[in-house]
């Protein structure tokens, strides 16, 4: 960063620590640097043109992480995912065709089938592949790359095979999950499979821990600065949300069309 003062570099570096570790509001930034948020905002476009973090609607600024491995996410949100993933498993009937995409949660629906032995599943995720390995459910896995660190199985061969499958159910993992734009996703043929996912089946699931949700485009300088990936997977008007969120997260969803399912870990 030519040409800053030495308090401004350590500032905007302190800034992008901050983003790093969770939600932080432009408000909060000014309060913990004691500085306006004209000068906040003024740090972020910075950080912004620089490619350090990432501005989105409504003024808000997301910050990029790392994408991480599904099994550095097992841990996280350990109960909820169970929770999800047990309602989940509710919904399939018998004889269902169930499609289960990559992901922590869904791999989580996959144990609540794996005793199953009336429906078929058909994933491409390598978590619910490990999970079903050794169970005695009808299992299809769908073909394609191996795409890491989340270890699913995505390109033009997964598609193909997909066009040939009309499944009752779909459940989709998320990284993040936003009430207009739909799926959050690191890669593009990623975001594409999702939203074909989501097109072929009867009836498509989201699966989202209360950590995955962004509110509805906001306005106001105070609002949320979350990780974000560039691309996104839109999802069909009806598409069901199963989630921790609270009531007052769900409201966007709710105004977008989404089929909103509450779920609770107790």
């Amino acid at each position: 960063m030519n040409g800053e003062r030495a308090g401004t570099r350590e500032r905007r570096r302190r800034m992008v620590e901050l983003l790093g570790e969770g939600d932080v509001s432009v408000h909060r930034l000014a309060a913990e640097f004691g500085v306006s948020l004209s000068t906040v905002r003024r740090d972020l476009a910075s950080l912004a043109d620089r490619g350090r973090i990432t501005r989105t609607y409504g003024g808000a600024v997301d910050h990029r992480l790392p994408e991480r491995s599904w099994r550095d996410k097992e841990g996280v949100q350990r109960a909820e995912k169970a929770a999800i993933a047990r309602a989940a498993a509710e919904l399939v009937r018998p004889g269902d065709v169930v499609l289960l995409d990559a992901g922590t949660t869904v791999a989580g629906v996959a144990h609540e089938l794996r005793d199953r032995t009336d429906v078929t599943l058909v994933t491409n995720g390598l978590s619910t592949l490990l999970e079903l390995a050794d169970a005695d459910v009808e299992l299809v896995v769908l073909g394609g790359r191996l795409r890491r660190p989340n270890e699913a199985l995505l390109g033009a061969r997964t598609l193909r095979e997909l066009r040939g499958i009309t499944p009752d159910l779909v459940f989709l993992g998320v990284d993040g999950l936003d009430a207009r734009r739909g799926i959050n996703c690191p890669d593009h043929e990623q975001a594409a499979l999702k939203e074909a996912m989501a097109e072929c089946a009867r009836a498509s699931w989201v699966l989202a821990d209360h950590s995955k949700l962004g509110g509805a485009p906001s306005k106001d300088e105070g609002a949320a600065l979350r990780p974000a990936f560039p691309y996104w997977a839109a999802m069909p008007p009806g598409t069901g949300l199963m989630t921790t969120a609270d009531t007052a997260t769900l409201a966007a969803y709710e105004d977008e069309r989404w089929n909103v399912s509450a779920v609770h870990t107790y």
